[in-house]
């Protein structure tokens, strides 16, 4: 972490900010590492975000209900848009209807903490304490005055607290270093999409409102399922995100699909990905992991255990669901992928598989070309039936990675449900080209 964090202090504009979300038992040894790179004058604030209620069950601790997000800056030059928050029910009591206007107001202190004495001076029959002094000259206490902006005593002189501040002009509360007002994505939440670490968007976006204008770029070196990116696009600002597996790639993708209607090379560039035969090779050779995660993510497969996924697989590699008929069952294709030596054995394995966990579809990635006899292998498996289409789907089919980088198309059903799709977002401003 120390060194990517160096490396994040190296790119960051002299007025741009640093945002570290962790959990209360490794905040302070970060905090350490963050002190000696940005200096402790660049700590900003040690932001409590309390994203959960207290769960009814016994523990011999206080339960823990809030993560930290520590903020630094890389210098003093640095962008701060306010943001603010509802008022309390306690806070709008203090709200009176002008009888004139009908409008809510309240008053707002005349005084501040001083001792300058050009300002401690008796004005209109009313003076400040021995510790305070006037917030404003005289004459734009003058000018407040004469615009009724003065609340009075019943004597008619003007009261201490008394500038007169109407509610619809207020932007509301200063928000606080303790936000208990954006809940995490819970199970059942809209916004879910499966991803273990999923952030609200909410989160993303007050950090990217506070520091950050239109048209700046934001980077998210740790992106997972990219809530940042869609914040940030949400936003109308550039942005740059990071991860090192191909299974939340491609989950940043389809997200971006989904909410915007973004495509790759199109609309932004994915660096890392493999885009030919040779640079599958080289990714197959280094991670077979990596190289199954992004061969699924060719044919929107999801990953039988996700990321976690190790060992005997059971000859289950990836999962497509489809509902094609008006009952509204999901229904089943099994993916494979080989990235090596392979054999008419294969196919009839996958064939076996089907059988055995009930599934409509088999598929079978491979990164090199299929023989003779194992095309023969995945005609004999024959055809499923689609009721909802009417059309008829090959039992078993090949796709080799070739094929895929060329566009071919898996012969499926239509309606896709294997990944929950991300609402459709309406950005702020225009949306900003990163080109």
């Amino acid at each position: 972490m120390t060194a990517r964090l160096i490396e994040l202090h190296r790119v960051l504009k002299p007025t741009g900010s640093l945002y570290l979300h962790c959990d209360p038992t490794a905040s302070h040894y970060l905090k350490i590492v963050l002190d000696m790179i940005f200096k402790i004058d660049n700590f900003k604030n040690e932001i409590n975000w309390v994203r959960t209620n207290a769960h009814n069950f016994k523990s011999k601790y206080y339960q823990r209900t809030s993560d930290i997000l520590l903020f630094y800056t890389k210098t003093e030059d640095y962008i701060w848009n306010p943001q603010y928050t509802s008022y309390s029910s306690n806070q709008l009591k203090r709200y009176k209807k002008d009888p004139v206007s009908g409008r809510l107001h309240t008053g707002q202190d005349l005084t501040v903490m001083g001792n300058s004495s050009n300002r401690q001076f008796e004005w209109r029959g009313s003076k400040p304490s021995s510790n305070r002094v006037w917030g404003y000259s005289l004459d734009k206490l003058e000018e407040l005055w004469n615009n009724g902006l003065i609340l009075k005593k019943s004597d008619g002189s003007p009261r201490l607290d008394g500038m007169k501040v109407y509610l619809d002009e207020m932007p509301g509360k200063t928000l606080t270093s303790i936000w208990d007002n954006i809940s995490r994505i819970g199970n059942t939440s809209g916004e879910r999409l499966g991803y273990p670490t999923q952030k609200p968007v909410a989160l993303l976006e007050r950090i990217i409102k506070t520091s950050s204008n239109e048209g700046d770029f934001v980077l998210d070196p740790f992106c997972g399922c990219g809530t940042a990116i869609v914040a940030a696009q949400k936003l109308s600002r550039q942005w740059i995100g990071i991860d090192v597996t191909h299974l939340s790639i491609s989950l940043m993708k389809y997200r971006l699909k989904d909410s915007f209607r973004l495509e790759p090379k199109l609309d932004y560039s994915v660096i890392g990905e493999p885009e030919d035969i040779s640079s599958a090779r080289q990714l197959a050779l280094e991670d077979r992991y990596q190289f199954q995660w992004w061969a699924l993510s060719l044919i929107k497969a999801r990953p039988v255990g996700g990321e976690k996924k190790k060992g005997a697989d059971r000859g289950i590699d990836g999962l497509i669901t489809f509902i094609d008929d008006q009952s509204g069952k999901a229904k089943r294709a099994l993916v494979q992928v080989k990235s090596g030596h392979i054999k008419s054995g294969d196919i009839r394995d996958l064939v076996g598989v089907l059988g055995r966990e009930k599934a409509e579809i088999g598929v079978f990635i491979t990164l090199e070309p299929p023989t003779t006899p194992m095309q023969k292998e995945a005609i004999t498996a024959g055809f499923y039936h689609s009721p909802g289409m009417n059309n008829d789907y090959p039992k078993v089919q090949i796709m080799t990675i070739e094929d895929l980088l060329r566009g071919v198309k898996l012969s499926i059903p239509q309606e896709f449900v294997t990944f929950k799709a991300a609402k459709s977002v309406t950005p702020d401003s225009s949306q900003i080209s990163i080109y």
